[in-house]
């Protein structure tokens, strides 16, 4: 795909997925302005995680979704989503905010993946229902794709950049697997943990 200059860039301490919800509060100059103009052309910024050995080098664009609030001061409360991934091909430094020249991923062309995508799916239900005690519908599970199912867990960030990194939806499908069961696993020890820490770590035999 061709390149993109002055693409406008938001260095964070996050990793954004792409259809993600993101909420964000505008305080910097900066970001103010690089903001406006996003805003002012209904384009995209790209959100990128600065990790503890620098910036990475793929992100994922956004959109504003939606204004919250608007302080007099122009500082904003926001919602972005997360569309698609890049990758930072230059930093650019002439503009009164961060931006860049990049490119916009696509994925590998290939077959789809049922066993990979049927792993993912079952796992995330399962976490779903074990999570919220509701019972999701199999149709719209089986209709969302390794993102969508991903943007609504709280992963750690080096697992979500994992996934931003991956050129095939399949291989995200497994690693969103392997994720969701580690969820699952870690869920249950936190329920059993609360579980013995109400019983003062006694075990409680019927009367």
């Amino acid at each position: 795909m061709a390149l993109v200059r002055d693409f406008p860039l938001f260095p964070l301490g996050l990793v954004a997925l792409p259809t993600e919800l993101i909420p964000l509060h505008i305080f910097e100059e900066r970001y103010k302005t690089m903001v406006a103009r996003v805003l002012e052309e209904e384009g995209e910024f790209g959100i990128v995680w600065v990790a503890d050995d620098g910036l990475r080098e793929i992100g994922c664009a956004c959109e504003i979704a939606e204004v919250l609030e608007r302080m007099p001061d122009g500082r904003l409360n926001l919602v972005a989503r997360g569309t698609r991934p890049f990758r930072i091909e230059a930093r650019q430094d002439e503009l009164a905010y961060p931006a860049g020249i990049v490119e916009f991923l696509e994925d590998a062309d290939e077959p789809a993946d049922t066993e990979a995508a049927g792993a993912a799916h079952a796992a995330y239900a399962e976490l779903v229902e074990q999570a919220t005690d509701r019972t999701p519908d199999p149709e719209e599970i089986a209709r969302m794709s390794a993102y969508e199912m991903a943007a609504t867990v709280d992963f750690g960030l080096d697992a979500k950049q994992g996934l931003l990194d991956l050129r095939s939806e399949a291989a995200r499908l497994a690693l969103a697997a392997k994720l969701f069961r580690a969820a699952l696993k870690r869920l249950d020890f936190v329920e059993r943990a609360q579980a013995r820490a109400r019983s003062n770590g006694r075990v409680r035999f019927p009367a």
